[in-house]
């Protein structure tokens, strides 16, 4: 354990309210566990010793976040101490994710060119704490124009000004050159606090100053007015809303249960039971399903199968429930998944083929439901754990084009030695996966590690790798559907610390 900090001591007080603000980097991806411990303080000691803890209690950092108020009995030596609780209340640190949009004009720029009107164009540069420049945006060229009117532009307001609102831009205004000796015309500073006046239809205007100009020149105003026609601020939603706004992250997963596994009763298979080592597909279920089960509150998991012949009439299914009731597939908590896996393996008969499109519609199915509700209140990940190649690639590619489109992300972790290469090409990261007929996927939702390459990891690296996306990939589906977090309205107070 490591002490992360600690609150001040409130005097004489048996539910005491600590001011102290804990901060905390937040990665969904690990499992980040938490102690914390309360401790009585009398004015002759000021030391924490054991005989001194009221209590203490364990929990994850995703378990308090999914739940925003999270309360839990204080525990002693493994036992409740009387009726003493804790409540711990997250908020995240406000980001700087929104974007800006902004459009320029300018009116009576210096003309520089000598058979024609100067060719202008706008640079904007954000000035660091460390008074470097670093350039934010360069407009196009406006061809033979003293009154131009450059194209809106969008940018974040993390590269605009750092988030800082009175940050120093710094504006120059050039006259295009062909040879690249661009002709200077002149240059503004501006803060993104002025830039907001121009929100609701008025304008912002800067004059634009030629330094050496105006020593020289006697009678000189200036070289032109730089415009803001137009401000806009576009609000962009973090992972962290959308969790604390009461969406869940349904966890189903699917496992290949094809004969290339090998007969599970065979120590060399990849389905073997051993009585002291989980197998492959067991340590991938585990490290992954660990993570996603704090953001789900009723901790029911789907479990499916594929490719393997059941009873009663030993008919291969690409999709059966792993506990024998297609009602009601779901088991209870990871344990749960861990354990029916364990007792359909002896009923089953391995076959094949490695048919993965029909899960994948099957998981779809529910999250098109989702998807008209118009609300982020379910996001789908579907975990596929698979020894091998697969045989249905063009419905594979067809179901995750459909899939890209509705609130779901598809992870696959190839377990055992086969050439797992069709799988790269699933995840989309070399290019554009497209569907037979050519669609391209909308947003790309697979995940593709082998298990090999984590053989000597641990289990938290295998579930890093592959989680690492999820958050991304839940705010670009929201936010490319125009879906805000549903925010209880207590919540919606100042949204600045991390209690």
């Amino acid at each position: 354990c490591l002490q992360v900090d600690r609150t001040e001591v409130i005097r004489s007080c048996i539910n005491p309210t600590f001011s102290k603000v804990f901060t905390l980097d937040f990665y969904f991806e690990e499992i980040q566990r938490l102690r914390f411990e309360l401790y009585d303080i009398s004015s002759s000691h000021n030391g924490m010793r054991e005989a001194d803890c009221l209590g203490a209690v364990e929990c994850t950092l995703g378990q308090i976040i999914s739940q925003r108020k999270f309360t839990r009995a204080l525990l002693k030596q493994g036992n409740t101490v009387g009726k003493s609780s804790i409540t711990i209340t997250a908020e995240e640190l406000t980001g700087n994710n929104d974007y800006v949009e902004l459009s320029f004009s300018a009116r009576k720029l210096d003309d520089k060119d000598f058979f024609s009107k100067s060719d202008p164009f706008l640079e904007i540069y954000r000035v660091n704490d460390d008074t470097t420049q670093q350039l934010v945006h360069r407009t196009e060229t406006i061809m033979n124009n003293l009154n131009p009117m450059w194209k809106t532009f969008k940018t974040s307001l993390n590269s605009l000004c750092s988030g800082d609102h009175e940050r120093i831009l710094k504006c120059t205004v050039w006259d295009w050159d062909s040879n690249g000796k661009h002709d200077f015309i002149g240059e503004f500073q501006a803060t993104f606090k002025e830039m907001r006046l121009a929100m609701d239809g008025k304008q912002v205007q800067w004059e634009c100053i030629n330094p050496k100009y105006k020593v020289k020149k006697k009678n000189y105003k200036n070289s032109g007015i730089v415009i803001l026609n137009q401000c806009k601020i576009i609000k962009m939603h973090s992972f962290l809303d959308y969790i604390m706004g009461g969406c869940q992250i349904q966890f189903t997963v699917a496992i290949d249960f094809t004969a290339s596994n090998g007969d599970p009763k065979n120590s060399c298979s990849l389905h073997y039971i051993h009585p002291y080592q989980p197998n492959e597909y067991l340590k991938a279920l585990v490290a992954v399903g660990e993570i996603c089960q704090d953001y789900d509150s009723d901790k029911m998991f789907p479990a499916f199968g594929f490719g393997a012949r059941i009873p009663p009439d030993f008919k291969v299914s690409h999709d059966f429930a792993v506990n024998f009731n297609e009602d009601n597939p779901e088991c209870a908590g990871i344990q749960g998944v861990v354990e029916a896996y364990q007792n359909c393996l002896p009923k089953i008969q391995l076959y094949g083929p490695t048919n993965i499109a029909p899960i994948i519609q099957k998981v779809a199915n529910f999250a098109s439901e989702e998807m008209h509700t118009k609300e982020a209140m379910q996001y789908f990940i579907l975990l596929i754990l698979t020894d091998g190649v697969i045989t249905d690639m063009a419905d594979t590619r067809e179901a995750i084009v459909h899939a890209s489109h509705l609130p779901m992300s598809v992870i696959i972790v190839g377990v055992g030695s086969a050439d797992f290469t069709d799988m790269e090409m699933l995840d989309g990261d070399d290019g554009i996966l497209r569907s037979p007929k050519g669609e391209p996927v909308l947003r790309d939702i697979v995940q593709f590690v082998p298990f090999r390459n984590f053989k000597h990891a641990s289990p938290a690296a295998l579930a890093k790798s592959v989680l690492a996306e999820v958050p991304n990939q839940v705010v670009d589906y929201y936010n490319s559907k125009g879906i805000k977090p549903k925010c209880p309205s207590e919540y919606e107070s100042s949204r600045t610390f991390g209690h």
